[in-house]
Order: structure tokens, then sequence, then C-alpha cells
């Protein structure tokens, strides 16, 4: 039986379609339009500092490529500003400017090849293994412990022949991640921003989990993404935590600001968090629309740290 049909709770639809990395400045004025008569009001026009008040039950991430027009340098002191030490998706070009300014790389990335093309087709799992194998020791020697994968687009191919395939290659690598401490981390999308992607649902992710049998190897949470995808966030983090290996956040519908402009109440999310024992990184991924970029950054910070 397919895997994902027989799991996927729900399925909310939009016509918003954002890709990762591949941000375009016109869907953000978009959004921004969506969301102005809430947030312009309490915009404001100086990034405060966090000022160390931080409560430490959250390890705090942030993604820069949804800062993109920061320069990166000037982001990593602008988030050292704000208290937040770790950053993620960064790869081995990025490492020596992180360690400068002391901020830990929460999530690497490098080994991948893209989103639509991953581990569910043998025809990419040559390429992968021999990325994978070169990136996971550069990994453990910069001191980092997570890098992400992907399970690629289906393009007509069943979810468990995809599980299948994805088990195949994958094992070829455990071994090593194993050996060098790091977990390889595959990534939830959703169908709305990600149409075709296999991994668009807990159930599928955590069947993969169990068939490799190795706690090197973890499902990435996108709460934003799971949102759209199947909802019942909470219970699912509380009875499927020991597979989710790394959160990402952002504000449904929309993929901006995690405040009351949007639907996902983060402070309960992070309290289920915190009460599974989860000691790793919860990173913002969200779009922010607000002139004072940085400021909504903040906001985001001080919603999460329950």
């Amino acid at each position: 039986m397919d895997v994902r049909k027989k799991y996927i709770f729900r399925k909310h639809k939009y016509t918003t379609k954002m890709k990762r990395r591949n941000f375009i400045g016109t869907s953000a004025v978009a959004s921004v339009g969506l969301l102005a008569c809430k947030t312009t009001a309490a915009m404001p026009t100086q990034t405060a500092k966090l000022n160390n008040n931080l409560k430490g039950n959250i390890n705090h991430s942030v993604c820069h490529w949804c800062y993109s027009n920061i320069p990166l340098e000037d982001f990593l002191k602008n988030i050292s500003d704000l208290g937040i030490r770790a950053i993620d998706l960064m790869g081995p070009k990025e490492w020596p400017l992180l360690k400068q300014y002391d901020i830990h790389c929460a999530m690497c990335n490098g080994a991948e090849i893209s989103l639509t093309e991953g581990w569910n087709d043998p025809k990419y799992h040559e390429t992968l293994i021999k990325n994978y194998t070169e990136m996971i020791p550069k990994v453990a020697e910069a001191g980092y412990t997570n890098l992400i994968c992907f399970s690629g687009n289906r393009r007509g191919m069943d979810d468990d022949t995809g599980l299948a395939n994805c088990v195949m290659g994958l094992r070829q690598i455990m071994p090593l991640a194993e050996k060098h401490g790091v977990v390889i981390q595959m990534e939830l999308f959703n169908q709305i921003d990600h149409a075709d992607y296999m991994c668009d649902s807990s159930a599928w992710g955590i069947a993969l989990c169990k068939a490799l049998g190795s706690e090197n190897f973890k499902l990435l949470f996108d709460i934003y993404h799971m949102q759209i995808q199947e909802g019942d966030l909470i219970r699912s983090i509380q009875n499927n935590h020991t597979y989710f290996g790394h959160y990402h956040t952002a504000g449904n519908p929309g993929r901006n600001e995690i405040n009351q402009t949007q639907e996902i109440y983060y402070p309960a999310v992070m309290k289920a968090i915190v009460a599974t024992g989860y000691k790793g990184y919860v990173a913002q991924e969200f779009i922010p629309t607000w002139d004072d970029k940085l400021a909504a950054l903040k906001e985001g910070i001080t919603i999460c740290d329950v």
C-alpha cells in the first residue's frame, strides 16, 4: 500500500509557492501585502538586543537564505549580538567565517545534489555516495554533527519503491556516518511548496528511519511544512520525537513571521519540543516581511524561547 496515502492526515490548499534557496524578491512583496495591515503598525525601527536573557531551554539557530540581502559576515555579527550562536545550511566554504565569529553550524549542507534529485532514485546513488563519503569526515573534523539530505521527487515512482531505494543507497554511507558521529537528516517538505517531493509525511520518514535502524539517521521536522501537509503538530512531536533530529520554523500561511499573524501557536509547539527532552537546535526559517528584518528575527527568537 502506498505509505503516503495511508498515513497523510490532511492537506491545506494554498496558491503560495516558494522554494527554499530560490526565493524571488517579488514573492516577498506579495507576502507583505497579505500581512501588512497586521505587522506594520507594531514594526520596530531598530533591532534591540536580547541582552543574554534567553532561558536556555531551546538552542536557537537561523537560516541565512531568508536574509540573503544581508551579507553573511554582517549577518553573523548581527545574530551574535542577538545571542544566537548557531546557523543552518552552511557548507565548507562558509565554515571558516562561522568559526571566526564563534557561530556553530547546526545543520551542514553541500553533499546533496538538489532538493528534487535525491536518494529515492538509484541513478543518483553513485554521485550521492561519493559526495556524502567526502563530506561526512569534513563535517566531523569541523566539529559539527548534522548533515542534511533529501529524498528527491517521485517522478511517477510509488512510495514503497522510493523508500526501498533510499534504504539501499543510505545504507552505504551510514557506517561512515556512525564512525564519525555525524547524523544524516532528511528534511520533510509539503506538497504545496515542493510538489512531487517524496518525503512529505512524517510516517514515510519514520518508516525510512526504522528501515535503516541507525541512531545516525533522523528527520528534519519542518514545523511549517508539516502544518500544511498533515497538521497535528504537537501530538506528532510527542509520539515521534525520537525520530526527529532538528526543527525548522515559519509562519503559515505565507512562510513569514511566526507571531499572531499566522495560525501556528509556536509557544505551545516549543514547549512540546522541550518536554521531550530535546537538546538539539530549532532554526528560524521564516521569510521576514518587516523593513527591519533583524527585529523580526528577534521577535521570532523571543516567541520560541519558552
